[in-house]
């Protein structure tokens, strides 16, 4: 691995710095899962027009033929500022697209995604099918040119804003649970799909239930052959899982944090926090993973650009980086006190309540896009080539 950037890099990395101070600034939001989201569809637009929403896809569906190396350039700086990239249409739904999908599908889909006009959603988990997700029970039946589609699938987030939901159904209840199932593009406004948003405990509404009933969708909407849809979603899963934007991303509320912690106590007896060595060394630890973190990500990309295809590795990533955000936001909270558990709308809130939102907004980093004991088994199976259960 290359631990050095070239030139070209360099003047890269300024120039996405640039582009981001004109157009976006800086957010305490994740820039892909709350905040304003007409101002986030406003800046994919502009990252559209300007080429960099997939820069790495090829030019004919959208793209600028990018480096790998400069995608998550472009992702790391974005996540620095909580800016949005594109979410899943970019991210996960256009790549693994390029990969399994049609001519047909590919001419459809990535020019939209491309150009920032719609925005997708993610129809895999089940209230019955989380960790074990191959264990789903939604049912596509065939019907002529058409499948029919029965079930519900729950934590699907922002589906009450998308246009679009890719999901996986059972096709073949008699099969083993891998080899029964098929991945699906649906429009959300096709009729038969219902949504309930999910509140969370911090407040927001990232989550929903989604039910189908009676969902028609087309034959040439399948990802793939029939009943070979896992298959082809173990490619989404891993770029779902894989980048640099969530080390980045627990960099952007550690360094507020550090400077809070630094300044005087309202007496002017020293520092609130730091004056402590068990919280200087909390702080240390936080500095020293979120490089760690960085690198499982700069690992990913590097493997990319050299034509490789990473697996366990993406997932070393997911669940390292998954955990540091659970593990930096449980020693902010119990640095600053009882005032750190405070939310937003309190006048004592410590840095706009952002402490007490973070705690609670982490607790599903480590549960979605697969469990930290999910990413453990593939690193054991795929990685280490440890034999299975």
């Amino acid at each position: 691995m290359e631990f050095s950037w070239s030139e070209q890099d360099q003047a890269f990395r300024g120039q996405v710095r640039a582009f981001l101070d004109e157009h976006w600034g800086t957010s305490n939001e994740d820039g892909e899962g709350g905040g304003d989201r007409n101002r986030g569809r406003a800046f994919e637009k502009k990252l559209a027009e300007h080429g960099w929403l997939t820069m790495a896809w090829p030019q004919e569906y959208g793209g600028r033929n990018a480096t790998h190396i400069e995608q998550m350039i472009f992702a790391e700086e974005s996540a620095l500022r909580g800016a949005p990239t594109g979410g899943q249409g970019a991210r996960m739904v256009g790549p693994t697209l390029i990969i399994h999908g049609t001519e047909e599908q590919k001419q459809e889909h990535l020019p939209k995604i491309a150009a920032g006009e719609v925005m997708w959603c993610q129809g895999f988990s089940e209230p019955g099918s989380g960790s074990d997700l191959a264990s789903l029970q939604t049912r596509a039946t065939r019907d002529g040119d058409e499948y029919v589609i029965n079930g519900q699938k729950i934590w699907t987030s922002g589906a009450q804003h998308a246009d679009w939901i890719h999901v996986l159904t059972r096709t073949d209840p008699d099969a083993p649970k891998h080899r029964g199932i098929s991945y699906f593009m649906l429009d959300m406004k096709t009729p038969g799909i219902s949504i309930r948003p999910i509140e969370q405990m911090h407040g927001a509404r990232g989550f929903n239930e989604t039910f189908f009933e009676d969902v028609r969708v087309p034959a040439k909407n399948r990802f793939g052959e029939e009943n070979r849809g896992w298959y082809v979603s173990t490619t989404t899963l891993d770029f779902e899982r894989s980048g640099v934007h969530r080390a980045a991303a627990v960099e952007r509320g550690y360094k507020p944090f550090l400077e809070y912690a630094k300044q005087a106590d309202s007496a002017g007896a020293g520092s609130r926090v730091v004056d402590s060595n068990v919280n200087r060394l909390s702080l240390a630890d936080t500095a020293t993973e979120v490089e760690i973190g960085r690198l499982y990500g700069y690992r990913v990309a590097w493997m990319q650009s050299k034509g490789l295809v990473p697996n366990y590795e993406a997932s070393m990533s997911k669940a390292f980086n998954s955990e540091l955000s659970q593990r930096n936001a449980r020693r902010n909270i119990n640095m600053v006190g009882l005032h750190g558990a405070l939310r937003p709308e309190s006048s004592h809130a410590v840095l706009g309540g952002q402490t007490c939102q973070s705690y609670m907004s982490t607790v599903s980093a480590t549960i979605a896009a697969g469990t930290s004991e999910i990413q453990r088994n593939i690193i054991a199976t795929r990685g280490l080539g440890l034999p299975r259960g």
